[in-house]
């Protein structure tokens, strides 16, 4: 299915939680965008900005795994890691995130995929972060041009099936 709609990114911070909501659709079934987000060579090919490039440094996706990825801008490598809490095919992934310039600031993730008809899924991400200072940094370091330019490369990716 090849994509000729540009979907718009909401990123959403809440008031009253140091919470981020991200929420964007795609034109794939659930199933595809799933695997988009758990097959690290597919992972590696759309994460983080264009002027970024992704390294998989540890892959164990499952319940209980853990990860750990490598991104390269400009000679300079940010490391970035987490844990797999519980994985449900096609539906749902929840994790942990750490940048590790930042090892206090841990983020639960929840990531629900929701099949909204017509081979297209609604994605709504979900970050807890432990603090309102940690959520404002985190959504400060230009985390809007990441997703937006990381979720345009998985548009591509899954349009080419």
């Amino acid at each position: 299915m090849t994509s000729t709609t540009k979907h718009e990114t909401q990123i959403v911070s809440d008031p009253d939680v140091p919470i981020v909501r991200i929420i964007r659709e795609f034109d794939a079934p659930p199933a595809k965008v799933y695997r988009a987000h758990t097959d690290p060579e597919l992972v590696a090919q759309w994460m983080g900005p264009d002027s970024t490039q992704t390294r998989i440094d540890q892959w164990d996706c499952r319940t209980g795994g853990s990860w750990r990825y490598t991104a390269i801008h400009e000679g300079q490598e940010y490391g970035f890691y987490g844990s797999f809490h519980e994985l449900r095919p096609d539906e749902l992934i929840v994790q942990t995130f750490t940048f590790e310039g930042m090892p206090d600031g841990v983020a639960l993730e929840k990531l629900v995929l929701e099949d909204i008809g017509g081979g297209r899924t609604r994605l709504t991400a979900t970050s807890l972060v432990d603090s309102f200072e940690g959520r404002d940094g985190f959504v400060a370091s230009g985390m809007d041009v990441g997703v937006n330019e990381g979720y345009a490369k998985l548009d591509e990716l899954l349009a080419r099936g």
